[in-house]
């Protein structure tokens, strides 16, 4: 497995962090791993390329909105 090591760390980022892992009853480690993974999640190809779906309380008017009206030109 690869491994990653951060420099320069703020010490109240890391404080927050050990907080967090000790909140989860979690290692810092096993802490980073879950926010790691969680993060990484918002860059599968799969979701980026699923439809836009939304879903709106009836207002008795007929709108369709284009991904481009709700979003900025780079889809975010």
């Amino acid at each position: 497995m690869s491994s990653i090591h951060v420099r320069d760390i703020n010490e109240q980022t890391l404080t927050s962090l050990k907080r967090l892992a000790k909140r989860h009853h979690r290692s810092l480690q096993g802490e980073l791993h879950f926010i790691l993974e969680k993060a990484s999640e918002f860059d599968r190809e799969d979701i980026m390329d699923e439809e836009l779906n939304i879903i709106t309380v009836s207002s008795h008017l007929n709108t369709n909105w284009s991904r481009e009206e709700i979003y900025d030109p780079d889809g975010r």
